[in-house]
This record gives structure tokens, sequence and C-alpha cells, in this order.
């Protein structure tokens, strides 16, 4: 049965539940401050966002009833974990590549091959091609197409690919390819940066709630 087509702060929830859980594990789950900090972070997202708490928790508990994400047990403050593998029936190659794709836009097989280095890391180009087509040809059994390949836009050698996931886009859109792309050197060190800081976070909210205080930044 395919899923509802997903918002895009739902969308991009989902992503960085799936990027967090692979990349800052020590911290996963994540609380709900952490969330929103990873939703609205300036690197590795396109488009930017500045998502409340209000919207996460609402996504959060959208994404909750389509079984996508799960709330964690044991712990005094609520931490989620996803749960796209097992909801979306995908490996975890394919997991990767459309959480890839949710975060960061649309992305050629090269892009995705470079940006999934901290997530799986693939053979080859070829190995992300080979995924992206069976998430392209995927049969209406199985919830149909995951992705789609757009047009090739003015001035760039292979064309992008998109998620289908918050519903149907238009494969002859190439404006998300227009755009220039950072600085990888510099695109790195602030993701570091931004990841050391969601890693005392987590560390500052687990004393908090074994202090008993309230936590920073949290709003009833």
């Amino acid at each position: 049965m395919p899923l509802r087509p997903l918002s895009p702060v739902e969308a991009r929830v989902l992503g960085t539940l799936m990027e967090k859980a692979r990349t800052v594990p020590d911290s996963y789950p994540l609380t709900l401050n952490s969330l929103v900090s990873g939703c609205n972070q300036k690197t590795s997202r396109e488009p930017l966002m500045n998502v409340t708490d209000a919207q996460a928790q609402e996504a959060l508990d959208s994404l909750k009833l389509l079984s996508l994400v799960f709330e964690s047990s044991g712990s005094r403050v609520a931490r989620w974990e996803h749960n796209f593998q097992r909801a979306v029936g995908v490996p975890e190659q394919s997991a990767v590549l459309l959480g890839l794709l949710m975060l960061r836009g649309p992305q050629t097989a090269g892009e995705l091959r470079i940006n999934s280095e901290r997530w799986y890391r693939f053979a080859d180009i070829s190995s992300v091609e080979a995924f992206l087509e069976e998430l392209q040809d995927r049969a209406d059994e199985k919830g149909g197409p995951l992705v789609v390949k757009l047009a090739r836009a003015p001035g760039m050698r292979e064309q992008r690919w998109a998620h289908l996931l918050c519903g149907p886009v238009d494969a002859g859109d190439t404006t998300a390819a227009a755009a220039p792309a950072p600085s990888p050197y510099l695109e790195a060190r602030i993701e570091s940066l931004e990841q050391e800081v969601a890693r005392l976070r987590a560390t500052v909210e687990d004393l908090c709630v074994q202090l008993g205080l309230s936590q920073p930044g949290h709003t009833e």
C-alpha cells in the first residue's frame, strides 16, 4: 500500500532522524530540541527551513501514525527514532539515498555517492545508479516508484534524481540544479561544528533531566 504524500516538514523531520541515526549515533534517538536543531541546520539542507517545536511535534505525531517513526521507551525525556526501512520496505542503500534526497533536494548519482560517505559507502557510482533505477522501477504492488530522474539542466553533464515521498514532481524541472555548489571544505567544517553542538546539546539535556532542571530553549 503506497504512503500518502509527506509534507515538507514531515520529510525534513524524517530525513533528519535518518541522518542523525548514522552520523551521530551517540546522540540518537533524538529529543525534540535536538531534532529541531537538525531540521534547521544551515549545511546539508535544501531548502533551508525554520521548523518550530510545534511543527516538528505535529510532524512526529503524523509520522508515528504512518509507522515511520516511534517514541523510544526507557527515557525520562521523549526521544524519537525512525522506522523508515521497515515501514517502506526498502534496503539500507535505498533508504540512504531517499534520506539524502529528502534533506538535500535533487542530486546526481555522483553527488549522492559523495554525500552518502558518512551514511553508507557505495562501491561506485554504478551501484548508486542501480539502486536509484530500482526505486524508479518499483512495482505498484510495493507502493510504486519512489524517485524520478529529472531532465538534464543547462550546463550539466548528468541528470539529477528527486524523491517522490512528497508526491509527484515535474521531471522537467531543472531549477534545483542551477544553484552553485558550496565549498566542500567549508560545508564539511560547518557540518562538523554543528554535529559537535548537537552532541553538547544532548549532554546538557541529559544533565538537565538528571538534575530535574528545565531544558535550555524549551518552551511549554
